[in-house]
C-alpha cells in the first residue's frame, strides 16, 4: 500500500468514526441528511451512525491486515445515503448557485467518492 493510499484510507476511517459518534448522539452529517425526512429523524441518524462507527473501525482493522468481509457492505450503504444527499443538495442549490456553493458540492463529491471507492465497488 502506497502512502497515498495509507492516507486517503486512515481518511476515511476517520471520517466515518466521527459522523458514527456524532450520528449515535443525533448530531453531525447523518442529521442534516436525514433533516429532508422532517422532524421525526432520531432513528435513521442513529442507525447511519451506528454503521458509519462500525465500517470505521473495521476500515482501521484492515489496515492491520485484519480482513473483515462486511465492511465494503458497510461503506457502500453510506455511499448511498451520501449520494442521495448530494443530490438533493445540487437541486436545493440550483437557485443560489455561487462560489460558496460550488466549494461546498465540491467537498460533498470528494467524501462521496471517497466512499464509493472505499466500497469496493467502484474501483481501487
Amino acid at each position: 500500500m502506497s502512502i497515498g493510499q495509507l492516507v486517503w484510507k486512515i481518511a476515511v476511517a476517520l471520517y466515518l468514526l466521527a459522523n458514527g459518534i456524532l450520528g449515535i448522539g443525533n448530531n453531525g452529517d447523518y442529521r442534516e441528511i436525514f433533516s429532508v425526512l422532517g422532524n421525526d429523524t432520531k432513528i435513521f441518524v442513529i442507525v447511519a451512525g451506528v454503521i458509519s462507527l462500525i465500517a470505521g473501525v473495521f476500515i482501521l482493522l484492515e489496515l492491520f491486515n485484519i480482513k473483515i468481509d462486511i465492511v465494503n457492505t458497510l461503506i457502500f450503504i453510506i455511499a448511498i445515503i451520501w449520494a442521495v444527499f448530494v443530490v438533493l443538495r445540487i437541486i436545493s442549490a440550483l437557485g443560489s448557485f455561487n462560489v460558496e456553493v460550488l466549494a461546498q458540492i465540491a467537498i460533498y463529491l470528494m467524501v462521496l467518492g471517497s466512499l464509493l471507492v472505499a466500497s469496493g465497488k467502484f474501483g481501487d
